[in-house]
């Protein structure tokens, strides 16, 4: 009976050992959580979700597919990376009915602004969250036209039945989401280049040649009038008239200060 009883105590410790190594083989999704949080600085948005109240790190996108709905819809779509490429899925499908119900005026997914995103796309992540078989992102845009997005993002584990290693997990999300280099926004002020040196004062320019003023006029005899003059040489030494009377062969013609009368078209006196 002694080597019986052995023989089990070798087999107990060799099935407790085996375990050991099978749990040890399988991640801590607490581990993984840590992790993420430590590479991801969330971004904080007001209750609307119309703006941002604390800037996290920019992400950068690398697979094709991810939808986002205007920040009015009251729940983010879903979606799920999956062979390569993010798609929504049943579980889109399953979203966009919930949406609905939560929406009023019958009001239904389709109804709120969509954007499609493309690799090397840039966006914010607000929450990151490891579930039993995979991580969510809840990813938040920049405004286009006015509009900001948001959406959430599932990276499944590779083996979805078990949490994989914290590295295999990370791996597993850089695949589709790095943050971008500078980008948080503290870094991003860190990384701004310092303001260009003010450019030298430049030269005075010449100064102008001083040009000299015009001679003054040459003393100008006042016009004058003589008898015999006709209308047009008055005309032309005073001006028009303030108003004229014909009287047949005579007319006057009345200026300011003086009153001239012509006979047959001659200065025949003046006042």
């Amino acid at each position: 009976m002694a080597p019986v009883r052995v023989f089990r105590s070798f087999l107990f410790i060799a099935l407790l050992f085996m375990l050991r190594l099978l749990l040890s083989a399988q991640g801590d999704p607490a581990a993984i959580q840590q992790k993420l949080s430590a590479q991801f600085k969330l971004t904080t948005t007001t209750a609307d979700r119309s703006d941002i109240v604390t800037a996290g790190d920019v992400v950068v996108l690398h697979k094709p597919g991810l939808v986002m709905y205007a920040v009015t819809s009251p729940m983010p779509p879903s979606n799920t990376y999956k062979n390569g490429k993010i798609g929504q899925g049943w579980g889109g499908f399953g979203k966009d009915l919930a949406i609905g119900m939560r929406s009023s005026g019958g009001t239904t997914a389709a109804d709120y602004p969509h954007r499609t995103f493309v690799p090397e796309e840039k966006c914010w992540v607000t929450a990151v969250q490891v579930e039993k078989d995979g991580v969510v992102f809840t990813l938040y845009s920049d405004p286009y036209n006015d509009t900001r997005y948001y959406g959430s993002l599932k990276i499944p584990f590779p083996n979805k039945k078990e949490v994989p290693s914290t590295d295999l997990a990370l791996q597993t999300v850089a695949e589709v989401l790095t943050v971008a280099p500078s980008g948080n926004a503290d870094n991003q002020a860190a990384a701004a280049p310092p303001p260009a040196a003010p450019a030298a004062p430049s030269a005075p320019p010449a100064p102008m040649a001083v040009i000299p003023p015009p001679p003054p006029p040459a003393d100008v005899p006042p016009p004058s009038i003589s008898i015999g003059q006709t209308r047009d040489q008055v005309i032309a030494a005073f001006g028009q008239p303030l108003r004229e009377a014909n009287l047949g062969s005579k007319q006057i013609l009345y200026y300011k200060d003086m009153k001239v009368t012509l006979k047959d078209g001659k200065v025949s006196d003046v006042d």
